[in-house]
């Protein structure tokens, strides 16, 4: 299944405020994500969090369209809520406060995945 990882630029001395907020995430109710026509379409497998000094990593295991995952977190309340959360803590400002925004940020933020390896699953 393919990985994306989100970076984010943290103001350094908070690594313990933004893994609190981290801490408290409330995870979404399932984890497929519709497509346009609402069919799932796409699933978000796991989600994993690193933080070290000004630099935090989201981790996210899917399957299907990245861009759909893109959007479905966008719209809910506990990503929402870490966003809101994190302002006060962030070096440079995140426009997430809209779906396109979102995803835009979102877009913007991700690193390049340079090899994945892992053994068959199934």
């Amino acid at each position: 299944m393919p990985f994306a990882a989100l970076t984010y630029d943290i103001k350094p001395g908070y690594e313990d405020e933004v893994a609190e907020i981290f801490g408290g995430f409330r995870r979404v109710g399932s984890p497929s994500v519709p497509d346009t026509a609402g069919r799932p379409a796409t699933r978000i497998l796991a989600t994993a969090v690193f933080i070290r000094d000004a630099t935090l990593v989201r981790m996210i295991e899917y399957e299907g369209d990245l861009e759909a995952v893109a959007r479905h977190m966008a719209a809910q309340p506990g990503v929402q809520e870490v966003e809101r959360k994190l302002k006060p803590y962030l070096n440079s400002p995140r426009d997430t406060g809209t779906v396109d925004g979102f995803v835009r940020t979102f877009r913007q933020s991700l690193l390049r995945c340079v090899t994945q390896i892992g053994v068959p699953r199934g």
